[in-house]
């Protein structure tokens, strides 16, 4: 089962969002402060990959958050765009299983 966020709540930090989908495409929006239409481009590029078939049914894993606020920060403070900022999010995660993998962790 799926739990929506109601307006002006916000994820616990506690909660493993990785875990399972729970954000609808309108959580996401809020918490990232985004147009749903600018989700929905991030999702046609393959930057964000939701659960669920149709627009309404989709739910987002709690690293989309993360994804979503990179992607922003790669457009307004560098001017990229999301074919760009799609190479630049596989290209750090990339460096960040590489860096895990020498630090000994799980790669």
């Amino acid at each position: 089962m799926t739990r929506h966020i109601p307006a002006g709540e916000s994820v616990l930090e506690g909660d493993n969002l990785d875990e399972r989908p729970l954000l609808t495409l309108g959580d996401l929006c809020r918490s990232c402060t985004v147009h749903a239409e600018w989700v929905i481009e991030l999702v046609d590029e393959g930057i964000l990959t939701p659960a669920g078939r149709q627009r309404e049914q989709w739910r987002f894993y709690g690293s989309s958050l993360a994804r979503v606020r990179t992607v922003r920060r790669l457009q307004r403070d560098l001017g990229v765009n999301l074919a760009g900022a799609a190479l630049a999010l596989e290209l750090m995660e990339e460096l960040e299983t590489l860096r895990r993998r020498l630090d000994g962790g799980p790669g």
